[in-house]
């Protein structure tokens, strides 16, 4: 797939002009604009200038209040959001106050408009499909937004209307820059009211697109869902990373069809081969392509939502369309990531005291020794709820031969000092490793502890909802505990495993605890 070499507008000079003459003067000196992100000045502290690969403090003087009133008088009026920007320009100027409301600090973004960026998604963005951009914060999400509003109106002529929340994408003053091309663009006084703009721009405009920045809100999710019924392709980004990021998020799920759990019957569970409360997917998705933006010049594309989050939701990893653009300008497609390179993960981190949420049901079995095409056979022939776990820090349990736990390797040694138990049979054939699997699925015992380890959290859970204090659970084994987590997950509550093997445990949290 052939590219075209991107062509970069910043405006930069106009930035430079806001700035004091001896932080101007002093920035220029060093070069390298083309890699400038950002200018810091903080009140009594030495003005920061970020690049992207370095930070420079510009050390001969501090930031004083004649410096921050300086470039306050020369850029337009900060909105409640506490951000200005120049006109007709994308640089952006954040403020920080004080408890009394005066300005302490200012961060200066540049904004740059890159035509050609949105080549390695024009396909996708042409197809008429509702489209979902996911990335960290920087890595691009605004700028793609701005090149698609130019191409759909530009090139394919179609009414297309910017719904701009503090002018991010079409720029700051009334007349929209230039890199958004014919597209129209609608201002947003406050963003409380990015939801009530969207319906507006609908009913009142029109429009054949409707493009929007970063969808965060419960009303904002309905609004969205609202103009892609009415017919209206949608394009916008929402906060996340990931697919798997967004579906534990509830306020945001919807966005990609929202999970409900589902109680099946006896027969129908033991048909699946699965506990009878499981999670599925609960209304068509809003947005029908979701793409990941994991850098500037590298895209995860999801192009059938509902699909991955049906299969998601069973256990079945995601395996996206890779696009990565060369230096060379070229974009080269990987049509599917193996399923033993992806590297989702069984726990997802939510805070920084470690609590995780778990969003894979299932037994996660890491092979040593054992065929994993077999392995992956006498899952798929029995439908039991397993997969293959990639490494052991996935694993639930390992399945070895027996020769090789003799001389225990290092491979079992680890395994052994992670807690995780390792079961062996004697020989690698389809047989045994199905006889295995049987005896383990349908051991009474084991499922014995699933139900009343399940029973268990749900009093737990019920508990903390009306006392609002933390409840700790009965030890149990990684398995378990996984479904342990899902189903406090459900209630919208928190909780992390505590504690060492064999006596790791689950403790549940109030929401909002930490």
């Amino acid at each position: 797939m052939n590219g075209r070499q991107l062509e970069i507008v910043d405006n930069l000079d106009l930035l430079m002009a806001v700035l004091p003459v001896h932080i101007r003067t002093t920035i220029e000196a060093q070069g390298n604009l083309e890699n400038l992100i950002e200018i810091v000045l903080d009140l009594g502290r030495e003005p920061e200038v970020r690049y992207t690969n370095r930070v420079f403090y510009i050390t001969d003087r501090t930031v004083s209040h004649e410096d921050i009133n300086y470039v306050v008088s020369k850029i337009g009026s900060f909105t409640k959001d506490n951000r200005a920007g120049i006109e007709r320009t994308l640089h952006r100027i954040s403020a920080i106050r004080n408890r009394l409301g005066n300005i302490v600090g200012l961060t200066c973004r540049v904004g740059r408009a890159v035509f050609g960026t949105v080549d390695i998604l024009k396909d996708v963005i042409k197809s008429g499909k509702n489209i979902l951009l996911l990335g960290r914060p920087g890595v691009g999400k605004t700028t793609m937004l701005r090149e698609a509003a130019r191409v759909l109106a530009d090139e394919l002529e179609k009414r297309v209307i910017v719904v701009d929340t503090s002018n991010e994408i079409a720029g700051d003053g009334d007349i929209p820059h230039p890199a958004i091309g014919r597209a129209r663009r609608m201002q947003v006084p406050s963003p409380e009211q990015q939801h009530a703009v969207m319906i507006e721009a609908v009913e009142n405009h029109m429009p054949e697109v409707i493009i929007i920045d970063e969808i965060g809100t419960e009303a904002e999710a309905l609004a969205a869902r609202t103009i892609a019924e009415r017919g209206v392709q949608l394009i916008a980004t929402a906060h996340g990373h990931s697919l798997e990021n967004l579906l534990l998020n509830p306020t945001l799920s919807d966005l990609v069809g929202g999970i409900q759990p589902v109680t099946l019957s006896d027969e129908e569970a033991r048909r699946r081969g699965t506990q009878k409360t499981i999670l599925e997917r609960k209304a068509p998705p809003t947005f029908d392509v979701l793409v990941e933006i994991q850098s500037k010049d590298q895209f995860a594309i999801h192009h059938d939502v509902a699909t991955v989050v049906d299969e998601f939701l069973r256990g079945i990893p995601p395996r996206p369309e890779i696009r990565i653009r060369k230096e060379s300008g070229e974009i080269e497609i990987i049509d599917k990531v193996p399923l033993e390179q992806t590297t989702t993960p069984t726990h997802l981190p939510i805070t920084k005291q470690g609590i995780e949420k778990t969003d894979r049901r299932g037994l996660y079995i890491y092979p040593y020794g054992v065929t994993r095409k077999r392995l992956e056979r006498a899952i798929r022939e029995l439908g039991i709820p397993a997969y293959i776990a990639s490494n052991l820090e996935q694993a639930d349990i390992v399945l070895t031969l027996k020769g090789h736990t003799k001389g225990r390797t290092k491979k079992i040694q680890e395994a052994e000092e992670r807690g995780i138990p390792v079961y062996a049979i004697k020989s690698d054939t389809l047989k045994k490793i199905k006889d295995f699997l049987k005896d383990f699925f349908n051991d009474k015992d084991y499922l014995n502890e699933e139900e009343a380890a399940l029973r268990e959290a749900e009093e737990a859970i019920t508990k903390v909802l009306s006392e609002g204090q933390p409840v700790e659970l009965e030890p149990r084994n990684a398995y378990i505990r996984r479904l342990q987590h899902q189903l406090v997950e459900r209630y919208g509550l928190l909780s992390e495993s505590t504690g060492r093997e064999p006596f790791r445990r689950v403790r549940i949290y109030p929401a909002g605890y930490f």
